[in-house]
């Protein structure tokens, strides 16, 4: 069995990744966010040329129908490059709640323009995984009432994909009467997170599917967090060897000191085996959907996991110098951080995983 990325997916791996080398150096990414600007337009539109908007938008409404798979080597390459775009959401959670869940109408109004890049959709489904006092969104009549927590992609955003109590999904118009909405502040300034108050906020519901949609989302969000980790951690753990290699102390390179050469060693042990589990989750969403949720559950409980050594201990390896602004490694820390807790930290997507097990029974 020959289990590793095609040749188009790995032609796609270094289109993505020259392209982020030249149009998303370091600083740009502390320009957008100096700027408190989450999506750079200029990263966004050399992506699009190449297509990644309309990656997971069916080809009969000008997308290239793609699977998960191809969206979690875009998505690593992000992380490795710590780019300040909207994708998690806008270009992967929308398109996939649309053509599963949107009737023939939404598809045909938002697909297309998806594909193009000429909207941004963000996402709220955090309130079907755990629900903060004051949180969760009720539907009747067409209309939505309460608030929904964490909406990814939010700023800049046409539209908003929300989920209801029930698990069903609802498209809302940036501009509904009824809407209020509420900028947040994460650890991860590359990326925009909102709340969104309804007051009788008029919303399309898509199909009422007893919240299957709104799960695939959950899985797919998990695999692409994963991914993004990934790619993240590859660049702390590069960053290290490359300090390593660099640094002199006591007359020697730091790198030449064996407690040095553990460290960035089991960085990489650690590291690496998570690639072919997330590959496997991406795979697993389009090929093996009665896995999907549980593998989805593993990859993102495990890299979360794995990253959050991988982000401390490469700051370790650059002593004083890993916190300074001027190294800028603090980024790519705290992305690894906002992915870890995103759709469910590893303590909630374990206990999950235990229930699909069967080992335990849901709370």
């Amino acid at each position: 069995m020959d289990f590793g990325l095609s040749q188009d997916q790995q032609m796609l791996r270094d289109a993505v990744a020259r392209c982020l080398r030249d149009t998303c150096p370091l600083d740009h990414v502390r320009k957008c966010v100096e700027q408190e600007n989450p999506a750079s337009d200029r990263v966004l539109e050399a992506l699009n040329v190449l297509g990644v908007g309309g990656m997971l938008v069916p080809e009969e409404h000008g997308g290239l129908g793609m699977t998960l798979l191809d969206a979690t080597v875009v998505a690593e390459q992000l992380g490795f490059a710590v780019a300040p775009v909207p994708f998690l959401a806008s270009q992967v959670l929308a398109p996939i709640a649309l053509r599963e869940a949107g009737s023939k109408e939404q598809k045909a109004r938002w697909l297309p323009k998806i594909a193009r890049g000429e909207v941004r959709v963000g996402v709220a489904i955090s309130e079907t995984l755990e629900t903060r006092d004051g949180s969760g969104v009720s539907s009747a009549a067409g209309e939505l009432t309460g608030t929904a927590l964490f909406c990814l992609d939010f700023k800049g955003a046409d539209a908003y994909i929300v989920a209801d109590a029930k698990g069903r999904l609802h498209l809302v118009d940036a501009e509904a009467s009824g809407l209020t909405t509420i900028s947040l502040t994460t650890i991860d300034r590359t990326r925009s997170v909102g709340e969104l108050r309804f007051d009788g906020a008029e919303a399309e519901p898509l199909a009422d599917d007893g919240g299957v949609a709104t799960s695939r989302l959950r899985d797919a969000g998990r695999v692409i967090l994963a991914a993004d980790s990934l790619g993240a951690g590859e660049t702390m753990i590069q960053k290290a060897v490359a300090y390593a290699g660099q640094r002199e102390q006591f007359g020697r390179l730091i790198g030449s000191f064996q407690a040095v050469k553990h460290m960035c060693a089991e960085m990489a042990a650690r590291h690496e085996p998570c690639r072919s589990l997330v590959w496997f989750a991406a795979h697993a969403f389009d090929a093996m959907p009665n896995e999907a949720s549980l593998v989805a559950c593993q990859a993102k409980s495990h890299t979360a996991e794995v990253h959050r050594f991988v982000a401390r201990t490469s700051t370790e390896v650059h002593g004083g110098m890993g916190f300074t602004d001027l190294l800028g490694l603090h980024y790519w820390f705290k992305r690894i951080g906002f992915d870890r807790q995103v759709l469910g930290g590893p303590e909630t997507v374990r206990a999950e995983a235990a229930v699909l097990q069967g080992w335990t029974k849901a709370a």
